[in-house]
């Protein structure tokens, strides 16, 4: 495994983390403890220290519920342990009351007395404007419950949160990015670059579809977040997949591995957080380090 400084943060993450939206249930699996503990135990074995999870990640904090009946039986400093505020049982959560109770139910549920980097999860600029909310939030971290600041910008080029994340005192940003999604190579990772912020990737597989698993045509159940898709969005995403494929993937290697390690060789990138469903994809996201040039 490799590691990298996260920007201005100073804290040291692999390069590959593990994103547990999947633990949340909607990814067409309801995860045990045994099967997140599994999966954790497997990245912690190939040196990943770095996990993403979110308040909203299922019904009352289920994905951090998770991570906490694990990271119980852990060394807390072993780990990075990233989480989001807002997105909150299918509500927009973001008055200054309802975070500071949504960070204490994540303390709770992650069996921790501190974040290391807690998140604005994707709200509008409406709710991102709200001047009590920062101020708050500062003095959770001037109390220690909070470590770093950061915010999961839900657009490719909201300059608005990124310059008023900055203002507000964020170390990190989380962005969408992928070879299919490049957007932010245009506004959010020069910006990220010049103000020496650390830049977590999610979505690096385009929802799985990066894996080459899939052909056009390809449907998902109803239980699946990607059934909210378009088909015609997702076949047109299929076939770029498939040129990409056989045009710039190096024979015999693994396709998803190959897209990780894509992103990783960009500028301005600090880590990626891909979902992982079972140990053979973690054992196979921690192999895109091998491919990392910088």
């Amino acid at each position: 495994m490799k590691y990298r400084r996260l920007g201005k943060t100073e804290i040291n993450v692999s390069v590959v983390g593990i994103g547990t939206w999947q633990f949340s249930g909607s990814w067409g699996h309801d995860f045990n403890a045994k099967e997140a503990a599994d999966i954790l135990d497997t990245a912690k074995d190939r040196g990943i220290n770095l996990i993403d999870t979110a308040a909203g990640y299922g019904r009352d904090h289920l994905s951090e519920r998770l991570i906490g009946e694990y990271m119980h039986t852990q060394k807390r400093e072993d780990w990075v342990i990233a989480t989001k505020f807002g997105n909150y049982n299918g509500q927009k959560q973001y008055a200054p009351d309802q975070v500071l109770s949504q960070l204490n139910g994540s303390l709770k549920a992650l069996q921790t007395d501190y974040i290391d980097v807690y998140q604005f999860h994707s709200g509008t600029n409406e709710h991102f404007d709200n001047d009590e909310l920062w101020t708050m939030l500062d003095k959770q971290v001037q109390a220690g419950k909070i470590r770093h600041l950061g915010n999961s910008i839900g657009s490719p080029d909201n300059m608005h949160q990124a310059e008023g994340s900055v203002r507000n005192g964020c170390g990190v940003f989380q962005i969408r990015y992928n070879r299919i999604d490049r957007q932010p190579e245009e506004t959010l990772l020069p910006y990220a670059a010049e103000q020496d912020i650390g830049v977590l990737v999610r979505v690096p597989l385009c929802s799985g579809f990066l894996t080459g698993k899939y052909k056009p045509g390809a449907t998902f159940g109803s239980d699946d977040v990607r059934n909210k898709q378009e088909q015609k969005r997702i076949d047109r995403i299929l076939r770029e997949v498939e040129v990409i494929q056989q045009n710039e993937v190096p024979e015999r290697m693994n396709m998803a591995t190959w897209a990780l390690a894509w992103c990783l060789n960009q500028e301005a990138v600090t880590a990626v957080i891909p979902g992982c469903k079972n140990t053979q994809q973690v054992l196979s996201n921690a192999e895109a380090a091998d491919y990392v040039n910088r």
